[in-house]
Formats: structure tokens, sequence, C-alpha cells
């Protein structure tokens, strides 16, 4: 559970935002999506491999 403290001289609308912030980084959005279904492992595991391979071939070194 996040808790935000209003400080007083603070408008709602800024800790809405200070709890939207801390909200997205704790990655809560992401994980619900990941549990949804039901992914194999070797499909996991296929897939980081195809991710590592674009980034490397995206901003590793070209010879």
């Amino acid at each position: 559970m996040l808790i935000i403290d209003v400080k007083s001289n603070e408008s709602i609308s800024q800790a809405l935002k200070r709890y939207k912030r801390k909200y997205r980084s704790t990655k809560i959005i992401k994980e619900l999506r990941a549990r949804k279904e039901y992914v194999k492992p070797t499909t996991k595991r296929r897939k980081q491999k195809l991710k590592a391979a674009y980034i490397n071939e995206k901003y590793g070194t070209h010879v």
C-alpha cells in the first residue's frame, strides 16, 4: 500500500502527481499484466534473447 503525506502548503493535484509517480516506480501495472496469463519459461527466455539481440544490434558497438 502506498502512503503519500500531503503537506500543508501542497495542492491536491501536486499530491496526486507524486502518488502517480510513486505508483509507476513500483511497477505494479507491469506485474499485473504479466500475471494475467501464463507464459511458458521457454517462451520467456526466447523473448529475453530476442530483446537482448535487438538492443545489442541497435546500441551495441558496430565493427
